[in-house]
């Protein structure tokens, strides 16, 4: 009985990482992998995907190890596919890809364990910038700046994460000072990816989150921006976006399409 080596081993592991994406991904990269071989890289796609394989001489201990990453509410989850085998016949290569098997899991679970931590503890340092599009009806809520280089322009409510503070509970305290009031997050949109300043904003910010969201009593007020305005999917487009903001408008027209 003949084996296919690219068959016979695959192995699937997931990891969520409480970590920005792009942390998530660079401290993946400096990582590297937890085999003796080197590989070598067939894709890197920044911050969402790589791909490297090591292929043997006449295709022998062939090893292909692909990574996903994926913008959570909860962080950075991270999907690993490993497909590889010895390329040996018969039960002889039934057995050398069992004693591969052995090998890569333990390996795997203890690089995944030192990835999540590292990853972790990177995403601490990162200033992470919090959005929320605030939904009644099929309209959402816009507010536009005042003063600084992107005044004029228009983004969602919301603001800076700070130290010890959870994304969500960032985003109701910085939408209760900015509008006056309460909110309740909803479905998380996705994640910006944008180094150096966000929006403007500190330097240093590589993230911005962004939820969907519904106020929870009263009527919102412009504290810190020139001006708020509910809009439609019409009119979306048509809005001078900061940078930060706009790679999110496909999520909210979705989110006002199934409202």
């Amino acid at each position: 009985m003949a084996w296919n080596s690219g068959r016979v081993l695959r192995l699937r592991f997931t990891t969520l990482v409480e970590a920005p994406l792009t942390v998530a991904f660079d401290v993946a990269r400096v990582l590297g992998r937890p085999w003796p071989t080197p590989l070598r890289e067939v894709e890197s796609v920044r911050p969402h995907s790589d791909v490297h394989t090591h292929g043997g001489p006449g295709g022998r201990r062939t090893l292909t190890h692909t990574r996903r990453f994926t913008a959570t509410a909860d962080g950075t989850r991270i999907d690993e596919e490993i497909v590889g085998g010895s390329g040996l016949p018969g039960v002889l290569g039934v057995l050398a890809d069992r004693a591969m098997r052995r090998r890569i899991v333990p390996a795997m679970q203890a690089h995944l364990d030192a990835f999540a931590a590292a990853a972790a503890a990177r995403g601490r340092a990162v200033v992470r910038v919090v959005g929320a599009a605030l939904v009644e009806g099929d309209r959402v809520l816009v507010a536009q700046r005042s003063g600084g280089p992107y005044d004029g322009c228009w983004e969602f409510p919301g603001g800076k994460v700070e130290p010890g503070e959870s994304d969500l509970a960032a985003l109701v305290r910085e939408c209760t000072e900015e509008l006056g009031v309460p909110i309740v997050p909803q479905e998380f949109l996705g994640e910006v990816v944008l180094d150096g300043r966000v929006g403007g904003g500190e330097p240093g910010a590589s993230t911005m989150r962004v939820w969907s969201a519904r106020v929870a009593s009263g009527t919102p007020v412009a504290h810190e921006h020139a001006a708020l305005r509910w809009v439609g999917l019409d009119e979306l487009e048509d809005l001078d976006w900061i940078a930060a903001d706009r790679p999110l408008l496909p999520a909210v027209r979705a989110l006002l399409t199934s409202t």
